[in-house]
């Protein structure tokens, strides 16, 4: 694309902000606009670097003179300024494709419907313990368009949501890895499944017999897809209920089996620092990734035990007269919840609720008759978890952080665990997921 053309960014956030920063550095005009209002952080670097903003409206007319435009991956491809845009043929992208443009870097790429960030955050951790030269972004730190604007460097780790690969054209992942794919954002994708699925295979987009796609064999929905897309990368699957060929397994003596370039390595899952079977898988991941790159087995072994896992996830806050308090506030979805409630081995009270995604919490049933014996809601709207778990286990309904906490350690005994895991989105209460999260922390800590 030529420079000196108008570029238009929809959404001023982390992404937003970031494709602002490199389309200017590039040399492009540059127009940003947020329906909503424009966060002071953000736009003291827009005035920083002398780019036209508004918030609080989208002006149709200005923002349907750009030769292209970047789309946050919130706003949903429904809206009218979107709409607007492909009845003009203008091309909508994300800031991941427009970042992708400017940088020579390898792009070792991470979805899944849950474990992304623990995964994207353990292989950043094995490349950086290796001494590479590597950035990570999409979902978790810095904008992937801004470190592109203001580093150099050799590897990025990107945790991609689907919503960032709806933005994809000619993106190419040179490692992509597909954790799992089970139901989540069904709003978003007019609640049909297979949409969704489309959009988690994106990641393969543009891959050739050079690249590297790494997947969980033992996800159904993962494998029941492959009859649909024509994979040109070189295929590298991860199990634990089946011996594969390269890629990696569990084998009878609960070690993991490495076994890529022909140089196979095993390492004992007791050893590993992060617990629970969805782990198992999330290192398998990432250590693959790491042979494909030719690191060292003692660099890919050590990473693998010292590794401290993401905040918000499992994350362990305190024991109070005996009972222990975890914060999962990152399990936005029913999935992520069925990995907590499976990775833990005492008396559970369980508080979750707030935005239903379209969840159906069938699969969770078994787990909840045999481990929780209390569910605490926490939302504007409980009814869907009161109609599923109502006959299972007695249910409480409550509005806050303080609220919940307080009545879930009136419930617990000692030896027995609190858990914060949602499993739906934050915005009924809270600002987002970190905020619930720290909210819980805090309400633990004043107990």
């Amino acid at each position: 694309m030529s420079k000196n053309k108008n570029i238009a960014i929809l959404g001023s956030g982390e992404s937003g902000v970031g494709a602002a920063v490199l389309a200017k550095k590039q040399g492009f005009d540059v127009f940003v606009s947020d329906f909503g209002k424009i966060k002071e952080e953000y736009k003291a670097v827009l005035e920083k670097e002398n780019i036209e903003w508004e918030e609080g409206a989208h002006t149709l007319e200005r923002i349907l003179k750009a030769s292209e435009i970047i789309k946050s991956p919130g706003i949903p491809d429904k809206v009218e300024v979107v709409q607007k845009a492909l009845e003009k043929s203008i091309p909508v992208i994300s800031e991941i494709e427009f970042g992708s443009r400017f940088t020579k870097a390898k792009l070792i790429c991470i979805t899944g419907s849950n474990g992304k960030t623990t995964t994207t955050l353990l292989t950043h951790h094995i490349l950086k313990k290796a001494g590479l030269n590597v950035g990570i972004a999409g979902n978790v730190g810095d904008s992937f368009a801004l470190q592109v604007a203001n580093e150099d460097y050799d590897y990025y780790i990107l945790e991609l949501s689907s919503f960032q690969l709806d933005g994809i054209k000619k993106f190419k992942a040179d490692i992509a890895i597909l954790l799992n794919i089970t139901p989540d954002h069904l709003d978003r994708y007019d609640y049909k499944f297979e949409n969704y699925v489309h959009s988690k295979f994106k990641i393969t987009d543009n891959q050739t017999k050079e690249d590297f796609f790494i997947y969980c064999k033992d996800d159904k929905a993962i494998t029941d897809a492959f009859a649909n897309y024509d994979l040109a990368a070189k295929q590298l699957p991860f199990s634990i209920k089946e011996e594969v060929s390269e890629g990696a397994f569990l084998n009878e003596k609960e070690e993991i089996v490495f076994n890529t370039k022909n140089q196979p390595q095993t390492m004992s899952i007791h050893d590993l620092a992060l617990n629970g079977k969805h782990n198992i898988y999330n290192s398998m991941a990432a250590g693959i990734a790491s042979k494909v790159l030719d690191l060292r087995k003692e660099i890919v072994r050590e990473s693998l035990t010292d590794f401290q896992n993401v905040a918000h996830r499992l994350e362990h806050i305190c024991y109070v007269n005996g009972i222990e308090f975890i914060n999962d506030s990152k399990a936005t979805n029913v999935n992520a919840v069925w990995f907590a409630l499976e990775s833990i081995n005492k008396p559970i009270v369980w508080i979750a609720g707030g935005v239903d995604k379209g969840n159906d919490y069938e699969e969770l049933l078994e787990l909840v008759k045999h481990k929780v014996k209390a569910l605490v809601c926490m939302g504007v709207d409980n009814s869907k978890l009161v109609a599923a778990f109502g006959d299972v286990v007695n249910v409480y309904e409550t509005s806050s952080a303080e609220e919940a906490v307080k009545l879930s350690y009136k419930l617990a005994e000692k030896d027995e665990l609190v858990l914060l895991s949602p499993g739906c989105a934050s915005f009924d209460l809270f600002e987002n997921y970190e905020d619930r999260g720290l909210e819980f922390r805090k309400a633990v800590r004043a107990l």
